[in-house]
């Protein structure tokens, strides 16, 4: 079993993360993204009804497209969660604690960003990662051969970017869902 508050603890939250980890360039691409993300209405409304403080732990790597493009998306979710809900770490993919490397592969590799999502008490309530079905179906539909775009703003369609952005609010809301659910922790609340 993982223990999930240990490596938990060794994420970095986002400007921490980019600070050690990114170049400049890499900071540029995760800042053209951040600027480029935006939640609608109704999911700033789903997202500030959040009651259960969850964990995020966030597999990444500021050298990738796939991140450069998401991993905003995730500092817009939290912000728009009641303050200190939602405490989301980062780590390096290629800095994973070994004991932790092969229990969070996707199709056989540590695919990146991958998200567990982990409750108050450390227990993992869910996992979603490395690209949303949108994102698969738009790479599908080209098959160019390419496994990981440049994370550049521009290069992602306005609707493909609100398509991503709403089926990662989607996963924080499940995971929300979940926690929100639970026997366990409704005992404890008395809710």
């Amino acid at each position: 079993m993982i223990d999930w508050r240990i490596h938990f603890e060794t994420g970095l939250k986002y400007a921490d993360f980019l600070k050690k980890y990114g170049s400049e360039l890499h900071h540029q691409r995760w800042r053209s993204n951040l600027d480029a993300i935006t939640l609608t209405d109704h999911q700033k409304t789903v997202l500030s009804s959040f009651k259960r403080h969850m964990k995020v732990f966030c597999l990444s790597g500021t050298w990738c497209g796939d991140c450069a493009s998401q991993c905003p998306i995730f500092e817009h979710i939290v912000q728009a969660a009641p303050e200190g809900l939602i405490d989301l770490r980062y780590v390096d993919r290629d800095a994973v604690s070994p004991d932790l490397g092969p229990w969070i592969k996707i199709n056989g590799g540590q695919r990146v960003p991958a998200l567990i999502f982990i409750s108050e008490d450390n227990f993992e309530v869910a996992r979603y990662g490395e690209k949303t079905l949108a994102k698969i179906r738009d790479e599908a539909a080209k098959l160019d051969g390419t496994s990981c775009s440049l994370g550049f703003a521009n290069s992602v369609a306005d609707n493909l970017r609100a398509a991503v952005v709403a089926e990662w609010v989607d996963q924080f809301e499940r995971a929300q869902l979940i926690l929100r659910l639970s026997a366990r922790l409704r005992e404890k609340y008395g809710d």
